[in-house]
């Protein structure tokens, strides 16, 4: 899915034409990924090969409370200055970007349709667009897929996407400002879809959810014999531990974040911090438990076969076994850099310690500008 910038009416679909002087310096056989999220910013200089993509610089820097809020960007000075600042420091040529915008921010919907002609499709899913979207088509941007053919053929199923255009301009008006040009939007949903796709083999029969723990908000995508069915976001996420402790223990957010991390603090007992860590970990794990229970089980009687956990709060202690307790399933951290060769020996130790936070950056990194 590419929720292509800039376009309006029956343009919505083609890819984003510019006029933007491009600098003759900049090397073109390689792209960036960029991954905004509401607490870090990740970044990957990526190449396309044979073998897919290679990454030969990443990235993660930190970004002040408030920058990015709400699924866009309110305050897009830390984020502009993080992206330069690592550009300069890895002396990144490349200009070309693609990004991702959080998926509580997109309306996906499934629609049935008679069968067309590939040249009418469009058409037919911009007219049941106007029906099923809560907004003006020329306020938002669309994109769709045929996931399906029913009835014989006689029918199609479309998955279709849309985007206020004033959120997806939060992200690109950054990256513009750090002078770089975005080539392509995608939704996280699909990023990590894309992810688990290129690392891992996906089960024959039954469905893998995939949850991605943010700060704010974890997305959640169930994939049945390889294509999404279930898209959805829980309001939970790792800055639920930072909070519980400054509003339990009184400690300021800074020292929040290193109790967090497990170091200490002076002044503040050891043994008062597991509690409080523990409890955000039963209540994020009952938010997750009760998501999926509501969107899927509820559904249908066919079990989760397995989840895979990412996101930076994926590795924290007792999570994954508390999950797969409640749901009686496989639940694995993932692995994004299983099938990704990274150059730099310094990027493997960022992988080492962050890998499952990256897991978003790493779908991206499977698309190519110039994608539909």
């Amino acid at each position: 899915m590419a929720l292509t910038e800039g376009l309006s009416g029956r343009s919505l679909l083609r890819r984003l034409s510019t006029t933007k002087i491009r600098n003759p310096f900049r090397r073109r056989d390689g792209f960036i990924v960029l991954d905004v999220g509401s607490s870090s910013l990740k970044l990957a200089e990526v190449q396309h090969g044979t073998s897919g993509p290679r990454v030969l610089n990443l990235a993660m820097a930190p970004l002040p409370p408030g920058a990015v809020q709400s699924n866009v960007v309110q305050d897009s000075g830390p984020v502009v200055e993080a992206i330069r600042a690592i550009v300069k420091e890895r002396g990144i040529q490349t200009d070309q970007v693609i990004t991702a915008v959080p998926g509580p921010a997109v309306i996906v919907k499934k629609i049935i349709l008679p069968a067309e002609s590939a040249d009418k499709i469009e058409m037919a899913v911009l007219a049941e667009a106007s029906n099923v979207i809560p907004d003006s088509l020329d306020r938002v941007n669309l994109d769709y897929q045929v996931t399906d053919w029913i009835e014989a053929g006689n029918k199609m199923e479309v998955l279709l996407v849309a985007v206020k255009r004033e959120i997806i301009n939060t992200y690109t008006d950054a990256i513009r400002a750090a002078e770089l040009e975005p080539v392509l939007v995608d939704v996280d949903y699909f990023a990590l879809e894309n992810m688990f796709e290129l690392n891992y083999d996906p089960p024959a029969s039954h469905p893998v959810a995939l949850v991605n723990i943010g700060a704010r908000y974890s997305s959640i995508n169930i994939l049945k014999e390889g294509r999404s069915t279930f898209t959805g976001d829980v309001a939970v996420g790792g800055a639920e531990y930072s909070d519980a402790l400054v509003r339990q223990l009184g400690v300021t957010a800074e020292q929040a974040e290193s109790l967090k991390m497990g170091h200490e603090v002076k002044n503040v007992d050891v043994a008062t911090v597991e509690p409080v860590l523990g409890s955000v970990t039963e209540f994020i794990v009952e938010e997750i438990q009760r998501s999926l229970s509501f969107f899927w089980t509820a559904a249908t009687d066919e079990p989760l076969g397995g989840i895979v956990l990412s996101g930076g709060t994926a590795r924290t202690g007792g999570l994954a076994a508390q999950l797969k307790q409640r749901l009686g399933c496989d639940v694995d951290v993932a692995d994004p850099f299983r099938r990704v060769p990274v150059v730099r020996p310094a990027d493997q130790e960022l992988v080492q310690a962050c890998g499952p936070a990256l897991a978003v950056a790493v779908g991206l990194a499977t698309r190519r500008p110039g994608d539909k």
